[in-house]
């Protein structure tokens, strides 16, 4: 069994209002030298296999197709066995 840590971040080429409205709130806290805030998603999961090569192409559909939107974001990942 393997545990998959994801990264799913927007493309820099895309806009990313959820960092824009963080980083004008810090700057309403005072923090005036905050900029470039990007907002990404971390997620993590066991995939239920031994063989690693499986587990790999199993977490890569499954960014693909379900956890990453193909047009305005990319992915990485990294698997542990446990």
């Amino acid at each position: 069994m393997f545990k998959a840590k994801v990264l799913i971040k927007r493309r820099k080429t895309i806009l990313d209002p959820q960092g824009k409205a963080v980083e004008i709130g810090a700057k309403h806290l005072g923090l005036k030298n905050i900029n470039s805030t990007r907002i990404d998603k971390y997620i993590e999961f066991n995939v239920d296999t031994s063989d690693k090569k499986a587990a790999e192409e199993e977490v890569t559909e499954y960014c693909k197709k379900l956890l990453a939107n193909p047009i305005m974001e990319d992915f990485e990942f990294t698997l542990e066995e446990i």
